[in-house]
């Protein structure tokens, strides 16, 4: 982690944090709802694990930047990926797993900024509690993108699970061009793999199959192309290549 830092006013960068305060509100929040700015380098997070100072914390929040948090049992790695606006306590997240064989991990994909939401913060924000209500929403949306990430673990296909996991990706990264939707992240096969459950060269058959589909183009930035519509059900893979295709 690199150890300059800086302090930001948290509703400057999240804006839609103050988003159900009033003018006045919002305004007087923004003046008081300061925090820390800690910058990642791309590669491990190896101090991820260890709170930011003592005392209580409210968590990490994501200003930019792309992380992968990773799990592994056995050969089994599952994986999530997290940005701008998540909200981490990654020292909390395993302090009561007595299970053994597995392992967490974080890694840094892109360069990320984290605002230290301290026991300051915390202080301050509880004068609003619908400010405190959308921090903790944050929370919520990523349990709830989790849970669909392992619902696609579940799906028979490995092409099906990576075309849903790329629409996916798409609604909160992806950006409309006339060609189609491009996703700019710059995902390898083998976290691809982590993501939807499979090894990797079986995600390295099925994204050739797909790439031969007309439905998913890999960008010579690394980023990707998404063609066509989101598909309205796995079973219908099919129809939606075809009407691709012509």
């Amino acid at each position: 982690m690199s150890e300059d830092r800086t302090h930001v006013r948290v509703l400057d960068v999240d804006p839609e944090l103050g988003y159900r305060l009033d003018e006045e509100e919002r305004a007087t929040a923004r003046r008081y709802a300061v925090a820390e700015v800690r910058t990642l380098d791309p590669g491990p997070w190896e101090d991820a694990f260890e709170p930011p100072d003592e005392g209580a914390q409210v968590g990490l929040l994501v200003l930019d930047g792309l992380l992968a948090h990773e799990l592994a049992l056995g050969s089994g790695v599952c994986a999530e990926l997290l940005g701008a606006g998540d909200l981490l306590r990654p020292w909390d997240e395993y302090q009561s797993q007595a299970l053994s064989g597995w392992t967490a991990s974080w890694r840094v994909l892109e360069p990320t900024r984290l605002a230290v939401l301290d026991r300051r913060f915390a202080t301050v924000a509880s004068r609003w509690p619908a400010l405190l209500d959308v921090i903790l929403r944050r929370s919520v949306m990523r349990s709830r993108s989790a849970g669909f990430l392992r619902a696609v673990t579940h799906m028979t296909r490995v092409d099906d699970r990576l075309l849903i996991l790329m629409w996916f990706l798409a609604e909160r990264w992806g950006r409309v061009r006339p060609e189609g939707v491009v996703v700019p992240l710059k995902l390898t096969h083998q976290l691809l793999a982590a993501l939807v459950g499979a090894k990797r060269p079986s995600v390295t058959t099925a994204l050739g199959e797909l790439t031969s589909s007309g439905l998913i183009e890999r960008r010579d930035d690394g980023s990707w192309l998404l063609h066509g519509e989101p598909p309205e059900e796995p079973g219908r893979r099919r129809e939606q290549r075809e009407r691709v295709a012509a």
